[in-house]
């Protein structure tokens, strides 16, 4: 349980396990950085985080448009930017379409 705490406190969670798929989450800390084996780094920011601003808003991964509530394994190995836009109340269109959901552990 500790290890998932780590992750869910730095923004991101796995699902379940062996699964190569992580859900985004709300960070506490305005920024992450994970140096990797690879000497690339995985970068999370999350502007204007704070008790009041826990929902996120809108995401970037590498500059691009996230609008999926997740990523995968390879975006952290690549050494990739997270940037989490944080505000007061949720913004209930982000992530919420149905082709944004997650892979699933089972078929449909």
């Amino acid at each position: 349980m500790s290890s998932w705490y780590v992750l869910s406190a730095m923004g991101f969670y796995p699902v379940f396990p062996g699964s190569p798929t992580y859900n985004v989450g709300s960070p506490i800390f305005d920024e992450i950085k994970i140096s990797l084996e690879n000497g690339k780094v995985f970068t999370i920011r999350a502007w204007q985080q704070s008790a009041h601003n826990k929902y996120i808003q809108s995401a970037t991964l590498n500059g691009k448009p996230l609008n999926k509530p997740w990523f995968s394994h390879s975006d952290i190995t690549q050494g990739e930017t997270l940037i989490l836009q944080m505000g007061p109340r949720p913004n209930k269109s982000w992530g919420s379409a149905p082709d944004a959901a997650p892979p699933s552990m089972t078929e449909p």
